[in-house]
């Protein structure tokens, strides 16, 4: 052993790189802490999770590893000693290692924030990269990540340098006891990128969930490895756009669940026209406010004790309210599409990347006489909000760069109760041109980095329980200052989540993070309050509003009005998974893996997908049809303009 010192600088590298790989799943874990109930989780369990680290990590270590290993077990067996190839093969590492430990560190926020390993769904965000920069820059918990990269970064330069300082003795064993040891030890390292040897495929991302904790599942992923993965499947051709099944199979039973009787009607082939039993003449202004982060579980009547949100539990019980409402995605960018276009997420599709003209919200209340009016607090360039709903008839666009730049306070511009007493007199002047007007307002203050200005003083000693109050607040703020204009008694004002957090997170997609309130209020126009316990999504949104205001329009989108029919399931898009939830059952779908069935509403966390497999053959059927339906309608791109009768062409 003494003379192969090849061998030994391969061991100590692996030693310190997966050593600070170790730190990094520490920090993880820590930030994390308050996810794990030490009552019902023995430490055998979390001490498995950790070892299931070590394996991922040497997965990613033997790949980076095996060209240096090999370039050095040569030299050995040669017995030379070439500088120049020591010191490719040391910046080899210290480079790939470097950029690897980056990763790890950028992805314990991208984890707290998504309840996700990092994966190609962050780029999402590339061409807004120095926004997303300031935003990290300037929440002050990322510190906590930041000072310990660069200090392990440090610690594994001086270590690694000094490593490869060592002079290689000669090896003067025979050329077949060398070349037969680096065979073998090549071997191994080859059995490191495999992962296992247990099974006949090699490590993937399933092979982590060996519990039933989500959270520690999850943390025995190794960043860089599922980011490779999810770059990898992107660049699957499959994965461009989905073919779940055959695009007439998914439209004809798409339309037989939308009861459309005469699908050669129209040139969309799930166009359907809504008339209301009776046409109201009043035409109502609508305000739509998406709220950042607004997780159903942060409110009291969905079991939160901690008194967060007294206005906006108390506006539902004032509201025609659904409990049981789902977001179609995970990021801000899903919630704004789905909630004004009535169509889902497919995995990761950043629909507004891409300028399509869609049938929804802006479009069809525009030809109804309508103004359409967008706020946001930030940057109009961020996820390219502003050309796209420009593009899909928005008129008017308010962002960070129509405030005061003394307001403007973070990354994400002004805080939320700024944004509403600028829109107070916005709002008035549309109300004096006569014709009613759609706006709509995307609140930013409720995600990170936390702004919450001095004047306002909240109970919870907490950051993250005082942003919630603080929005809560901006909410009553703004509704106190609607409520004294003219046009408030004639308005209908909608409250749903742009998406919520992983408060809680038992299963693989942290439910919480898609439960979402939905109310539509008008103390004048809806004089009785009710609850609806039936499942919905964002998607329905729209055509539910419509039905509200008993106006007649062409439904073109996969939505429906919850007043009038019921959903058997709603369907939710995680990047890479799919869930799928009934009123008591809850379906993930994940690629090449098994599917997963769960009793969510008894927050039970055994899998009874053995028990039900005609049920969820019919939950997956009812989803794959809708997003193969909605795949089609994208890339027959003139079906989504405003649908017209076929005789009329």
């Amino acid at each position: 052993m003494k003379k192969f010192g090849s061998f030994k600088l391969i061991l100590k590298t692996y030693a310190l790189v997966l050593s600070v790989f170790f730190v990094f799943r520490c920090i993880l874990f820590l930030t994390e802490l308050d996810r794990i109930d030490f009552q019902e989780v023995s430490i055998l369990t979390i001490i498995q999770a950790f070892i299931m680290g070590i394996r991922f990590d040497t997965v990613i270590s033997s790949y980076i590893l095996i060209l240096p290993a090999l370039v050095l077990l040569v030299m050995e067996i040669l017995n030379k000693r070439n500088h120049l190839l020591k010191k490719i093969v040391f910046y080899w590492i210290a480079i790939l290692f470097i950029l690897a430990f980056i990763i790890t560190s950028i992805d314990i926020p991208y984890f707290n924030q998504f309840f996700s390993r990092l994966s190609i769904g962050a780029l999402a965000w590339i061409d807004s990269f120095g926004f997303v920069i300031k935003m990290i820059a300037q929440e002050p918990k990322h510190l906590f990540v930041g000072i310990p990269l660069l200090i392990l970064l440090f610690v594994f330069y001086k270590l690694h340098r000094k490593n490869f300082r060592a002079d290689l003795e000669k090896n003067d064993a025979s050329l077949v006891l060398k070349i037969t040891f680096s065979i073998v030890f090549l071997g191994l390292m080859f059995l490191g990128i495999r992962g296992r040897i247990e099974e006949n495929s090699p490590i993937r991302v399933g092979t982590a969930y060996f519990s039933n904790h989500s959270f520690l599942n999850q943390m025995g992923l190794n960043p860089v490895f599922t980011l490779m993965r999810s770059y990898i499947d992107s660049q699957n051709e499959t994965n461009a756009t989905i073919q779940m099944m055959d695009d007439q199979v998914a439209i004809a039973k798409v339309q037989n669940e939308l009861g459309i009787s005469n699908p050669n009607l129209f040139n969309s082939p799930i166009a359907r026209k809504v008339v209301p039993d009776s046409i109201d003449s009043n035409k109502p202004n609508i305000v739509l406010i998406m709220m950042e982060s607004m997780s159903a579980s942060k409110m009291e009547r969905h079991g939160n004790t901690r008194n967060l949100t007294p206005f906006l539990d108390s506006l539902s019980r004032e509201s025609i309210y659904f409990e049981n409402i789902y977001t179609s995605g995970k990021h801000t960018f899903n919630g704004i599409f789905s909630t004004l276009y009535s169509f889902p997420a497919i995995y990761r599709q950043h629909t507004m990347k891409t300028i399509n003209r869609f049938h929804g919200f802006s479009n069809v209340l525009r030809k109804k006489g309508y103004s359409t009016t967008y706020f946001t607090t930030h940057d109009g360039q961020f996820d390219n909000v502003e050309y796209f709903l420009k593009e899909n008839e928005f008129e008017n666009i308010y962002t960070n760069s129509n405030y005061p730049s003394s307001a403007s306070k973070s990354v994400l511009g002004v805080p939320d109760d700024f944004m509403f007493e600028f829109s107070i007199p916005v709002l008035n002047d549309l109300h004096k041109k006569n014709q009613p007007f759609f706006v709509s307002f995307m609140t930013t203050s409720d995600h990170t980095p936390y702004y919450i200005p001095d004047y306002f003083k909240p109970d919870h000693t907490e950051e993250k329980y005082q942003i919630v109050e603080y929005a809560d607040w901006s909410l009553q703020k703004f509704m106190r200052m609607a409520s004294k204009e003219d046009w408030f008694d004639n308005t209908i004002f909608v409250f749903v989540a742009d998406h919520g957090v992983p408060i809680s997170a038992p299963y693989d997609i942290s439910l919480d993070y898609h439960h979402s309130p939905l109310l539509f209020y008008s103390p004048k126009l809806i004089e009785t309050p009710k609850s609806y316990k039936q499942i919905g999504g964002q998607i329905d949104v729209f055509p539910t509003l419509m039905g509200i205001l008993k106006q007649p329009y062409i439904n073109n989108t996969l939505g429906i009005d919850l007043l009038k029919k019921r959903r058997p399931y709603i369907f939710i898009n995680d990047d890479n998974k799919i869930g799928v939830l009934s009123d008591s059952l809850f379906l993930i779908l994940k690629e090449k893996e098994k599917p997963k069935l769960f009793k969510y509403k008894q927050k039970n966390t055994t899998d009874f997908s053995k028990d039900f497999p005609e049920i969820i053959e019919d939950m997956e059927t009812y989803t794959k049809a809708n997003l193969q339906t909605y795949q089609y309608m994208l890339l027959n791109k003139e079906i989504l303009k405003s649908p017209v009768l076929k005789k009329l062409d």
